[in-house]
């Protein structure tokens, strides 16, 4: 599979960055170029804003305030309240410009594109220059009895971290398992491009590339898009996972994720898809109705840390698994539904986090990705009620051996019949 990709990076109106990163021929060989001027009247997203008086006051960002009774970090955005909610299709943001069309507040000003990444108009997390001076993300107050107990009972920060949009594709009604294995693998070189840019900067501990499908999941925008998250601090999931990784080291003297996952591929029972490269698993203690776990085989922290053949077999199991997710449930006559699904990358946090790795300095996170569903049985959900929701306590309504046998109907297990070098240029197999 060719690995050419072209970069291309700019500004919106209003200060965004844009970038697009596409495969196609016309954009490889340069005979079409992207527009990159964006005509929308937008102010600077940074502007002074009038107060109730009318008075231009400093810009601030998002806030966000400690939870003292967890510990975690609850960022307040209140100004997503206004943001488009289930456009028509002629009206999403996401999609392309329209030809010779008049003006509309689209967030991508070219007519085409492969794959596209932008900032986030609504972002919950921002970083606003010179509102995070120390610029070294947030840390849990010290472990001191303050003069003011308010000073551990109302701990805030900026949320000084970005949001990213990710589109899939410029075609407002496909979706990611209907596009060729070379455009998946362009989104994986997207993904490993934002994760390297927005570990870079001080003040983000934590990359997290996601994708939320589907209108039961709480989609607001149908078209094809996941999106890239950089935290200021550790989410309460990854740390559990680091605490949980620290004690098995301290016991067994192994990695959490890589025993587990070469205990499910001694056991086999629970493994859906095996390539060259990676292993899908249904894990042992699975929440949801529908869960799958997608891990290298290697040792690898992020996803730019993947060489090319593994980002080339990623793309071709990584599409598999979403086809059959879709396959999984299906209506009475026999027709597949299309599963709404999160698709979850789990990486290594940045150093600057702390506790991400042993005192001898072996890391504690693996790569990995958590694809897991709502949907219980076709036209059911699974709601998160009392015991879930009021006290953290899960309750599965299946078991994880029926949710990988119900894949072990759906195809083969061992894909490495056709490994990434047998894909065409167009993406299909050869």
């Amino acid at each position: 599979m060719s690995t050419a990709r072209r970069r291309t990076a700019t500004r919106l109106a209003d200060g965004r960055e844009l970038i697009y990163f596409d495969d196609s021929p016309e954009f490889l060989s340069g005979e079409r170029e992207h527009r990159l001027d964006d005509p929308r009247p937008l102010a600077d997203r940074f502007s002074p804003v009038p107060d109730a008086d009318g008075v231009p006051q400093p810009f601030t960002g998002p806030q966000m305030r400690r939870d003292p009774l967890t510990g975690d970090w609850i960022p307040l955005a209140s100004h997503r309240m206004n943001r488009t909610f289930l456009p028509a299709a002629d009206s999403c943001p996401l999609c392309p410009a329209r030809p010779d069309a008049e003006y509309a507040d689209g967030e991508i000003p070219d007519t085409h594109y492969d794959v596209a990444v932008f900032e986030n108009r609504f972002p919950s997390l921002m970083r606003v220059p010179g509102q995070d001076a120390d610029g070294q993300g947030v840390a849990a107050p010290a472990d001191t009895v303050p003069d003011d107990p308010r000073d551990l009972l109302e701990v805030a920060a900026p949320a000084a971290g970005r949001c990213e949009v990710i589109c899939f594709s410029s075609d407002h009604r496909t979706s990611v398992v209907d596009l060729p294995v070379s455009r998946i693998r362009t989104i994986v070189d997207a993904w490993a491009d934002r994760t390297t840019a927005l570990g870079a900067e001080a003040s983000i501990q934590q990359v997290f590339c996601f994708e939320n499908r589907g209108r039961d999941i709480g989609v607001t925008l149908p078209h094809p898009h996941g999106q890239i998250y950089g935290y200021p601090y550790l989410t309460p999931r990854t740390e559990r996972l680091l605490d949980q990784a620290r004690v098995y080291r301290e016991r067994t003297g192994g990695n959490l994720l890589r025993d587990i996952l070469h205990a499910e591929q001694a056991s086999g029972e629970r493994v859906v898809l095996r390539s060259e490269h990676w292993t899908a698993y249904v894990p042992y203690a699975a929440r949801w109705p529908v869960e799958v776990h997608l891990a290298p085989h290697r040792d690898v922290g992020t996803i730019p840390e993947l060489t090319d053949s593994e980002r080339d077999d990623l793309a071709v199991i990584y599409r598999e698994l979403l086809r059959r997710a879709d396959a999984f449930f299906v209506e009475s006559d026999g027709t597949p539904i299309e599963l709404p699904y999160i698709a979850a990358w789990h990486q290594m946090p940045s150093s600057r986090a702390g506790r991400t790795t042993t005192d001898d300095g072996a890391p504690l996170a693996r790569l990995h990705l958590e694809l897991f569903s709502i949907l219980r049985a076709p036209g059911k959900l699974k709601y998160l009620a009392g015991s879930e929701s009021g006290m953290g306590a899960w309750i599965s309504d299946t078991t994880p051996e029926r949710i990988a046998a119900r894949f072990h109907q759906l195809g083969p297990v061992d894909l490495s019949a056709s490994p990434a070098s047998a894909i065409t240029a167009n993406g299909a197999h050869a």
